[in-house]
């Protein structure tokens, strides 16, 4: 019998994470992160990440689990994922999956082929070869070339996302970005899935919102976070360390940019990648969407979601 989950997607600061406390705490449910800088340690201001406070003594799954140097990849936030989701399901809770990551969120909603494909590790070590030895911009030009529309979606510095894209293209004949079109074709039937967005049709509150939060991050010490970091010994080029907001500040303490210039920079690619993420999740056609200022307040809000959720839930 399918398991029933929850997921509470849209744009980074629209108010997931408050949301999925409270989604918890009404409905008895546990919450597994679908965020993929939250999987990291000690990346704590940057990331957003939820504080143990915070939780209300909700459990949360798939936060802090690996160090930033790790190459975690979307098989393997699978792989835990459903794990979690029966766990959970199985202790007579509703698993609750919470998060902006598309690839992961797509993992459970959807049987993606390419997430258990394993390619010959002589081709990975070739390949990474070539990024320690030339740089990983070599690889991403050929990834431009053939799979131009996942180059597009992944950063020139991302080599282990890069390295993927070109393995499943050489071993099984077709982009990672056809896998992805095609697997909205194919509902994963080990859920029922129930699924909302949250949004604002002016679309300036939810940019004041990532404005409000990037300032507090600066005065949160964003700056001696990604300082200690850095003097941990993570690799400024890694994943985590590319990630919206360390990127910029790590510009800064290298004198590139002054911390006005970094702080805008933090805010407008927040922005951009907020943009990016509605329209990810738009095309998901069995979403259903919450405009957040079409609410006098956060508890009518709430009220609507909630019935929303009942009903559903109702039905199995």
């Amino acid at each position: 019998m399918p398991i029933p989950i929850v997921i509470i997607a849209g744009p980074t600061a629209s108010g997931k994470t408050r949301l999925s406390i409270d989604t918890a705490k009404n409905f008895n449910g546990e919450i597994i992160s679908a965020d993929s800088m939250q999987i990291y340690k000690n990346m704590n201001i940057g990331t957003a990440k939820i504080s143990k406070a915070e939780m209300e003594n909700i459990p949360h799954h798939l936060i802090d689990i690996v160090d930033p140097d790790y190459d975690f990849s979307v098989a393997e936030f699978e792989r835990l994922a459903k794990a979690a989701i029966t766990d959970i399901y199985k202790r007579n809770k509703l698993p609750i999956i919470v998060g902006g990551t598309g690839l992961y969120i797509n993992s459970i909603v959807y049987t993606m082929n390419f997430s258990d494909f394993e390619a010959e590790p002589e081709f990975r070590n070739k390949l990474k070869k070539i990024a320690q030895r030339c740089g990983s911009k070599i690889l991403y030009n050929r990834l431009v070339k053939e799979d131009p529309e996942t180059a597009f979606k992944i950063h020139p510095n991302d080599t282990k996302r890069i390295i993927r894209a070109l393995e499943v293209k050489k071993y099984t004949g077709f982009p990672i970005s056809y896998y992805q079109k095609e697997s909205g074709k194919r509902i994963n039937k080990e859920f029922n899935t129930i699924m909302i967005g949250l949004n604002f049709r002016n679309r300036e509150l939810l940019y004041k919102r990532i404005n409000d939060r990037v300032d507090n991050m600066i005065k949160n010490n964003l700056i001696n976070e990604v300082e200690k970091l850095l003097k941990i010994g993570y690799n400024k080029n890694s994943t985590a360390m590319q990630a919206l907001g360390y990127k910029e500040i790590i510009e800064y303490l290298n004198g590139k940019v002054s911390l006005e210039e970094a702080t805008e920079k933090i805010k407008q690619n927040t922005r951009r990648y907020a943009k990016r993420q509605i329209t990810w999740f738009k095309s998901y056609k069995f979403i259903k969407w919450f405009y957040v200022d079409d609410y006098l307040n956060y508890d009518d809000l709430t009220k609507n979601i909630f019935s929303y959720f009942a009903g559903k839930l109702q039905l199995w």
